[in-house]
């Protein structure tokens, strides 16, 4: 393997960066149901301070033609090129605590190398913990908090946290790769999989954000200003709300799953929110006909589409 330092360039000297902080990870690539990560990423940077600590190189681990950067076209020239980033930065919690923070995209080549890369960063700055966050859509309800499924090899936060522990194959992503190599190692991490509406999947649904931030908080302590998507999301159940309301065959649906769920979160051994009686998925088909129009009024609207 080529040297795994080569994928990333150091912008900050290493010096500037305490040693034994936590990391935070969360790549956007394969599966970002109710766009948590990118929200969770987002709202990071616009209300954290933070400095880029390095890098890493588009050209080794992006494919443009899957995922294209933009550019923008003013009247008669480009005036602007947007490129895609993947870094990690120094950052600095709501009462100044630091951390680690490793976001943008998910590597579409050479996982491996991108893999050894992340810890041989975990090593040189002497890494306390690792915490990365996902979204996955399940047949749950929006009328219930969003649950995690937890994964890695600190058990405290499995044994608390986890609401559902099943033994599956599932597509992997860059970071459980680093996730599997960290435990190897012994190194201590957690995987937060935020388990969203599966008729939200595709929205931007603001409470997904909240529980990223809330799961990363209880694996390390760190603070995270919070109100501003609190209230956005209030405000988007809100509008989801009426739509069940206002339709009694929409409102059956939920209503089925709001009482799998209930059923499962008191212990039922018999029977997992995500299935129906016989084993099978429910489906989403009639939920996400009558909820089309309402996303397609949304996207329209002035605030931040979904």
């Amino acid at each position: 393997m080529r040297d795994p330092a080569g994928l990333y360039d150091l912008i900050t000297d290493l010096d500037e960066v305490p040693p034994g902080l936590p990391l935070i990870a969360g790549l956007t690539g394969f599966a970002d149901a109710g766009s948590a990560v990118s929200q969770f990423s987002e709202y990071l940077l616009e209300t954290l301070e933070h400095r880029t600590v390095a890098e890493f190189d588009n050209d080794a681990l992006l494919d443009y033609r899957a995922r294209r950067p933009t550019i923008y076209f003013d009247e008669d020239h480009l005036a602007s090129y947007t490129p895609a980033k993947l870094n990690l930065y120094l950052a600095h919690d709501e009462i100044g605590q630091p951390f680690l923070l490793l976001i943008g995209y998910e590597p579409d080549f050479q996982w491996e190398r991108f893999t050894a890369a992340v810890i041989g960063l975990v090593e040189k700055y002497k890494v306390k913990t690792t915490t990365w966050v996902h979204a996955i859509p399940m047949p749950v309800p929006h009328t219930r908090p969003i649950g995690v499924t937890v994964s890695g090899n600190r058990t405290e936060l499995i044994e608390s946290m986890s609401i559902w522990k099943p033994r599956t194959t599932a597509p992997a992503n860059a970071l459980h790769l680093v996730e599997y190599r960290l435990q190897e190692m012994g190194h201590p991490t957690a995987g937060f999989v935020l388990l969203i509406p599966h008729y939200l999947a595709d929205t931007e649904f603001p409470l997904a954000a909240v529980t990223a931030l809330e799961s990363v908080s209880a694996a390390t302590g760190l603070i995270f200003p919070t109100d501003s998507l609190r209230e956005s999301g209030r405000d988007f159940l809100s509008k989801i709300d009426d739509q069940v309301e206002g339709n009694s065959e929409l409102a059956k649906l939920v209503g089925t799953l709001e009482e799998r769920h209930d059923s499962y979160m008191q212990d039922n051994p018999l029977r997992s929110p995500l299935t129906d009686i016989d084993g099978e998925l429910p489906s989403a088909d009639a939920i996400a006909a009558e909820l089309q129009n309402f996303l397609a009024m949304r996207r329209d609207d002035d605030s931040p589409s979904i």
